[in-house]
């Protein structure tokens, strides 16, 4: 089968044969007949799969086989996805199968300057790719509109739904026409999402809807038990053996991407890092970086284990044990994507074997188990590479405690010194500070500087010259007089 069997334009046609697509992929081949038809979708596929031609081609075919609105505000086309990174890629995509048709597109998230956003919308951009975030931020602006839409995608739906964005896709729809075509693509379906389809959906096609989530076939898994505290060092190891080329590691958080991103910088090792507390440039530049193969390593947290697509990548790592299987078949998608090979390796501490057992039980076999022969397992790091989040908090807590410590002497030091200046003054209260930081007699005025007394008696002196003193008193009484 080729893509000329699609009924796809001549225009799009050109762009998959200059994105060098030979045959479609399965998904593909299930997909785009149905959806260049007209026919809502509902299709569950794998990471990797070619999913994002699947939906790109059809939405484009129709933008120009239908004839726009002579008046139109907004965008004719809406892709909504979870993350800024799969929002970038997407519109990759999109641009390069749509380069030789007039078609215009642009992304809507978060982390860059809304600006060239609002002129997408003010410009009519024919395709909008977002997150749900960001595009309710525009849509509370006159200049955004959504009535246009002809086309809506929701791509990474189960993944929408993991980051809590399912209210916010409800405020987006409510923008949106009911009179569109809406193509739902889920790597898994968890039952509100089975359930948002219902409401989504007109007499739908339904692909793959039974399938449990596995990794993609081209993807040799494999396990390094190794203890918590050995796992930078075996990583280390396996980078200077040329067992890992260029790698993409998944950490279970921020603190420890940055942790091991330092480790391997100080080990002279070229890495970049990609988390939620980077900035958009940052994590733009990191993966351009690595892309180019200037980054051997890759250091991330489940930021990236969607949507984010490296050609050739031969190498996933978990340095950390994911705690939900999904995120898992996630991580280890990012190689073998395409119908490729790639290896995914796993390190499993002690502590995470529970979490093991359930990733083997949902991809339905027991992992090999790897031992790297001459790697001193039994050795004690000469650091730790991570200090406990119970230590952390505690040395917070020592901190304060100290701070408020130095803060209650400070105190005490300054209550001494009042009660010493006022037996030195033989007993008359010592002067205490007041609202302007200036000084006054306990019990005097609280002005806000030493003149306070001057102020205070002043009143007296013009009324004396109202009763015709002279001087500036007395003429100002003869004045109101």
């Amino acid at each position: 089968m080729s893509f000329s069997t699609f009924e796809l334009t001549p225009d799009l046609l050109r762009g998959v044969e200059a994105m060098g697509f030979a045959a479609p992929t399965p998904i593909q081949a299930q997909a785009i007949p149905p959806a260049v038809a007209g026919r809502d979708l509902l299709a569950c596929a794998m990471t990797g799969s070619g999913k994002t031609a699947a939906f790109v081609l059809p939405l484009l075919n129709r933008l120009l086989a239908v004839r726009p609105a002579a008046v139109r505000r907004g965008p004719r086309a809406l892709v909504l996805t979870p993350t800024r990174e799969l929002a970038a890629q997407v519109l990759e995509h999109l641009q390069a199968l749509a380069r030789f048709t007039p078609l215009t597109s642009a992304a809507v998230f978060g982390g860059v300057a809304a600006g060239p956003q609002e002129q997408a919308f003010r410009r009519n951009a024919d395709v909008l790719v977002a997150t749900p975030g960001r595009l309710l931020d525009h849509l509370k602006q006159p200049y955004a509109s959504l009535q246009g839409v002809e086309v809506l995608v929701l791509d990474e739906a189960d993944r929408m739904l993991d980051m809590g964005f399912l209210p916010d896709i409800r405020r987006v729809l409510s923008h949106v026409p009911r009179q569109r075509q809406t193509l739902f693509f889920s790597a898994t379906m968890p039952g509100p999402i089975a359930e948002l389809s219902r409401e989504l959906l007109q007499n739908p096609v339904f692909l793959n809807q039974e399938r449990t989530a596995k990794p993609a076939v081209g993807v040799a898994q494999a396990l390094y038990p190794v203890r918590e505290e050995l796992k930078a060092a075996l990583f280390l190891e396996l980078l200077k053996r040329g067992t890992l080329k260029d790698v993409i590691v998944f950490t279970r958080t921020k603190h420890r991407s940055n942790r091991l991103a330092d480790y391997l910088t100080k080990q002279g090792v070229s890495c970049e890092r990609i988390h939620g507390n980077r900035s958009q440039a940052q994590r733009t530049q990191a993966l351009a970086g690595f892309k180019d193969g200037r980054v051997q390593v890759l250091v991330a947290t489940d930021i990236v284990a969607r949507g984010i697509d490296v050609e050739e990548l031969s190498h996933v790592v978990n340095f950390d044990v994911p705690h939900v299987p999904e995120d898992y078949i996630h991580r280890v998608g990012r190689t073998a994507r395409a119908e490729a090979t790639g290896d995914a390796f796993t390190f499993v501490s002690p502590e995470e074997e529970t979490d093991l057992r359930a990733i083997e039980k949902a991809i339905g076999r027991r992992l090999p188990r790897l031992v790297v022969e001459g790697f001193d397992y039994a050795t004690k790091p000469a650091e730790r590479f991570e200090v406990p989040i119970a230590e952390r908090i505690a040395d917070i807590r020592k901190r304060k405690a100290e701070e408020r410590t130095r803060a209650k002497e400070k105190a005490e030091r300054r209550a001494q010194h009042a009660t010493a200046e006022e037996a030195r003054r033989g007993g008359r209260p010592a002067a205490r500070p007041n609202a302007g930081g200036g000084y006054a007699p306990a019990g005097g005025p609280s002005a806000g500087s030493a003149g306070g007394t001057a102020l205070a008696e002043a009143p007296a002196r013009r009324r004396s010259g109202g009763r015709g003193g002279r001087g500036r008193g007395g003429n100002g009484g003869a004045r109101n007089g």
